[in-house]
């Protein structure tokens, strides 16, 4: 645990950056709110922003970076290649244009947001990736969204001279939704395991476990499903464009959940809230 002191930890990748153990989350916000609600985040002490294109918020996350009073190496800044991009000519297309759109000149962290096209395109989307990171337009690269064979695939295509390293796995990560064995494959081999919607969308805060330990703690129900993601070393993702719950999501390291607290919040449910290509995806 020594590592969850604060907005300002991290965990080292395995192309050598760091990324901070927790991040702030522009899914679903519109354009028009996302540079308010990022600029809020960034001056509570987030330090981590995840977008994608297919957010259409680039851009306004862009604006936020440079309007905070921040210096760009300060803030990890991610973007993800979407399905309608997968191949290596639009994802090296894709990347370009998004650099543009969001007015950086790299960036921290690109994504394949998920394992759609089938085979080829997805060794081609990797292949941009690798070469993206070679040119200094992302320091790092990974997937979101990967079963595992999708992810053994990559790491035979890797193995095979395709180049790279996997240094993120993103996914939906909740109590009722833990995907074991995908986190499993990826913790074995030191790829960070990010969890986007950690609150799932608010679903479950009316859950008796998650009332319980809240009033054990002193804590509301998000911040211990935030809590639990960290433990289980993952990056949550939390989102909100509301500045109190901004704040609320990252006071989370004040206090830590017992082996019987973790044990309590294995549900056994399988509940994606989101979609789930991990399995619908060949």
């Amino acid at each position: 645990m020594a590592a969850l002191k604060g907005l300002r930890s991290t965990y080292r990748l395995n192309s050598g950056h760091e990324i901070p153990v927790l991040g702030y989350g522009v899914y679903m916000i519109p354009q028009s709110q996302t540079e308010k609600a990022t600029l809020e985040a960034l001056k509570i002490g987030y330090r981590h922003v995840d977008s994608a294109i297919m957010y259409r918020n680039e851009k306004a996350c862009g604006r936020a970076i440079a309007n905070s009073g921040l210096d760009r190496s300060e803030i990890f800044f991610t973007t993800k290649i979407p399905p309608e991009k997968m191949g290596y000519t639009r994802t090296k297309k894709a990347i370009d244009s998004s650099l543009r759109e969001a007015e950086q000149e790299y960036f921290d962290l690109i994504l394949i947001h998920a394992p759609y096209g089938g085979k080829e395109d997805r060794l081609g989307s990797w292949r941009a990736l690798v070469e993206a990171q070679q040119a200094g337009k992302t320091k790092s690269i990974g997937v979101s969204n990967y079963g595992v064979h999708h992810l053994d695939e990559l790491e035979e295509y890797i193995k095979n001279g395709g180049g790279g390293q996997i240094d993120v796995g993103q996914y939906e990560l909740h109590p009722w939704c833990d995907r074991p064995e995908i986190a499993a494959w990826l913790q074995k081999r030191d790829i960070v395991v990010q969890a986007y919607s950690p609150l799932a969308h608010g679903t479950r805060m009316g859950e008796r476990v998650l009332k319980e330990l809240g009033q054990k703690h002193g804590k509301s129900p998000a911040q211990i499903m935030i809590r639990w993601g960290l433990q289980r070393g993952f990056v949550p993702l939390p989102k909100s464009v509301t500045p109190s719950r901004i704040k609320e999501n990252a006071e989370v390291f004040d206090f830590e959940l017992s082996e019987e607290d973790m044990k309590a919040l294995q549900t056994g449910v399988y509940s994606p809230t989101d979609w789930d290509p991990t399995v619908d995806y060949d």
